[in-house]
């Protein structure tokens, strides 16, 4: 593969995980506002439905929201400074 192929190619991939990472970050503010805005009703309809307290509720999303976090920085942003870094080395 000739050398502006491959960064033709890297450019695509950055802008795809740049993408991403920012689809992460809104789903992140969501939940979260979710959260903080609707945590009574949600707890009002999951809390009778798996019959948990409001502190396990609580627990649930903080830990999910700390997964999310960690898959979206992990899989999306480092990826995507790694690929930027690269490209700018080539110019």
């Amino acid at each position: 593969m000739p050398p502006t192929e491959f960064s033709d190619l890297l450019d695509a991939v950055s802008k795809v995980l740049l993408r991403c990472w920012i689809l992460g970050v809104i789903l992140l503010l969501f939940w979260f506002g979710t959260v903080v805005l609707a945590g009574d009703f949600a707890y009002g309809v999951h809390g009778n439905m798996f019959d948990l307290t409001l502190h396990e509720l609580k627990v649930i999303h903080y830990c999910g929201i700390l997964l999310a976090k960690l898959v979206v920085g992990l899989f999306f942003f480092i990826p995507w400074v790694s690929i930027r870094l690269v490209l700018r080395k080539r110019k």
